[in-house]
């Protein structure tokens, strides 16, 4: 994560192979379509990858908190401090900007990682009860 924090991850260089690929699947966009579905794009990763951050630090507390809701307390801290630092590298890097709304978007990765592993316990625990 904190290598997709550099310039080589930047909107100019995402843009790269990001344009082509969404050219191929809609020859016709605009150019308004392609920076807003470009944008989008950007911040659907930041949400991915903070839910998968928060999701593997989650499973890493499960033998040391008993409930799911002791785990995600705890969890939840190391991950938004995690986005907080990042936030704070990128604004080190030219080509980057760092700013309190994307600050809320990883927030966001981190709540939606929260949720996803809450629903899976949730399959989990009922599968091992037999309802």
């Amino acid at each position: 994560m904190f290598f997709g924090s550099t310039d080589l991850m930047s909107s100019e260089h995402t843009s790269r192979f990001l344009t082509p690929f969404l050219r191929w699947l809609d020859p016709n966009i605009s150019s308004a379509q392609l920076a807003r579905a470009h944008l989008l794009m950007r911040k659907a990763a930041h949400v991915a990858e903070y839910a998968i951050l928060t999701g593997l630090i989650l499973r890493a507390l499960r033998g040391w908190f008993d409930g799911f809701w002791s785990r995600a307390a705890v969890g939840l801290l190391p991950a938004l401090i995690f986005a907080s630092t990042d936030e704070y590298h990128q604004s080190f890097i030219a080509s980057r900007t760092s700013s309190f709304g994307d600050l809320g978007v990883d927030c966001l990765g981190v709540f939606v990682g929260i949720v996803v592993c809450w629903c899976i316990h949730m399959v989990v625990t009922r599968r091992a009860s037999g309802s």
